[in-house]
């Protein structure tokens, strides 16, 4: 039989009265008295039953024992094994013994399944005393084992096997210990031991993403701390761009690197410093040179950066209060002139362009509004002296009675004013002077002087009518309406006024 059969014979309870020959000796011994040939024949056959039960296995099993070496020569053991037949033992303790075997066996199986694990977990690095002496207990149940004291020999394995789940059991506090002890390492710089233990916790619990993340880091750890010291120098000389870009690759290589995104935000931070600074000292010297347009839209491009916006808002405020007040004084010039050559509704005009630039200021409010009563004065001077013909009409004259006195009234006039109401005087005096004007008609017309009254029919009439304009209606039965417009005074009273109704109308069909 060849080793490899060997390994697959499995170890089997069996009761030797079962057996076909030993059954047929059992009925003869009830039977009938033994012999002494029969008892010695009886006798060998236990033995070499007890030599399959008890001897055999040790040397053929499926569960080979770990400490000890499969005997070179079988034939040998088994006769070594071979009990005296003066100490040979019942079947019951022979069934006893194999089922005792089996449990032990059946522990030791289940201890080399955790020493495969454990091994498997690289124990020797971080718990070899424990996996020795864990070992070393299983060693006595070997001990125990080639002794035939098999409770004994379970009893070992299974300390031993209890021994190895607790360092199973123990795996994740040495995964957290593991990765504190990895993560010192990493923050002294040590790459090397930092390597080693994230590689064991990584092996110990494959799902940890902290171990991942750490042996990630610590195979770039060399290169990032080459980059930050390169990128620290170029710092210090000033040149924030080239270490900007360095820092920048130090954290794409390490992208949990808190002092290179650290460096990263510090370096783009005062490039944006530096650039705001810039823009603002370009800003000022326009200003300065007369420029406040381009001042301010270099201080609007500040506002855009992102930091001290206050700063830059307060700077265009300044600029836009410098153009005003430039603006404003040269508005408030025009509004002197146009004042002093009593041109008010310019003044008026004027005033309103200064409010729009900042509706607060009390000259521009107190000014408009003496301005634009004097503008609408000026107005109704001028309309007045233009129209004097309606001062006729006496609502018409005390309106623009009540004007001339208000101009009166101002102190100082100014020369304008003061020619505009000696003219308007003179035309108010005048409007109340009659003129005799004549009226002709034919004796059959109808005359109406409109404002004045019904005059009858008549051929020839004199009435006095203050200067003004006037309309007379003429009417006749069967004739066509006429209507007569003339002025009284102002240099253009008419030597008479002919109001006739000559033209026929003529009747149609129907009408």
């Amino acid at each position: 039989m060849s080793e490899k059969d060997l390994d697959k014979i499995e170890p089997v309870d069996f009761d030797l009265t079962e057996s076909p020959l030993f059954s047929n000796q059992a009925a003869q011994v009830v039977s009938n008295k033994p012999s002494a040939k029969v008892l010695i024949t009886l006798a060998g056959l236990m033995l070499v039953a007890l030599f399959v039960i008890f001897v055999l296995p040790t040397v053929v099993t499926e569960y080979e024992l770990p400490l000890e070496r499969r005997a070179d020569n079988i034939a040998d053991q088994a006769l070594s094994a071979v009990p005296n037949p003066a100490t040979a033992i019942s079947p019951f303790e022979a069934a006893q013994r194999a089922l005792q075997r089996k449990e032990a066996q059946d522990v030791l199986a289940e201890l080399l399944a955790k020493q495969a694990e454990l091994d498997g977990l690289n124990v020797a690095q971080w718990a070899e005393s424990d996996y020795d002496e864990a070992l070393e207990k299983a060693s006595i149940g070997d001990d125990y084992y080639r002794t035939q004291d098999f409770e004994l020999a379970q009893d070992s394995y299974a300390q031993g096997r209890e021994a190895l789940v607790l360092l199973l059991d123990s795996v994740p506090v040495v995964v957290s210990r593991t990765l504190i002890d990895a993560q010192q390492a990493f923050e002294a710089g040590d790459s090397e031991q930092a390597l080693a233990k994230y590689d064991l916790a990584l092996l110990l619990d494959p799902e940890s993403e902290a171990a991942a993340i750490g042996l990630q880091r610590s195979e770039a750890l060399e290169e990032v701390k080459g980059l930050l010291a390169q990128a620290d120098e170029l710092f210090e000389s000033g040149e924030l761009e080239l270490a900007q870009e360095v820092y920048q690759q130090a954290l794409k290589r390490d992208s949990y690197n808190d002092r290179a995104r650290a460096r990263v935000n510090e370096t783009a931070a005062l490039i944006t410093e530096n650039e705001f600074s810039k823009i603002m000292s370009r800003g000022y010297m326009l200003l300065e040179s007369g420029e406040p347009e381009q001042a301010i839209a270099a201080f609007q491009l500040a506002t855009g950066l992102g930091i001290h916006e206050e700063q830059a808002l307060a700077a265009i405020t300044q600029t836009e209060n410098e153009i005003a007040n430039a603006e404003i004084n040269q508005i408030r010039g025009i509004i002197t002139q146009a004042e002093g050559d009593e041109q008010w509704q310019l003044a008026v005009d004027e005033y309103d362009k200064v409010l729009a630039i900042d509706a607060n200021l009390l000259f521009a409010i107190s000014g408009r509004d003496y301005a634009g009563k004097r503008a609408r004065l000026d107005r109704l001077l001028v309309e007045g002296i233009d129209n004097p013909h309606r001062f006729s009409e006496d609502a018409v004259f005390e309106q623009i009675l009540d004007v001339y006195y208000t101009g009166r009234a101002i102190d100082p006039p100014g020369p304008v004013l003061i020619r505009q109401l000696d003219v308007l005087e003179g035309l108010l005096e005048n409007s109340q002077i009659a003129i005799e004007i004549q009226l002709v008609s034919d004796r059959f017309t109808e005359v109406t002087l409109l404002r004045i009254g019904n005059l009858g029919k008549f051929e020839q009439q004199s009435i006095s009518l203050k200067p003004g304009r006037y309309v007379a209606v003429g009417r006749r039965s069967g004739y066509r309406e006429v209507r007569e417009e003339f002025t009284v005074g102002f240099g253009r009273t008419p030597s008479s006024v002919v109001v006739r109704c000559e033209e026929r109308v003529v009747a149609t069909n129907g009408r």
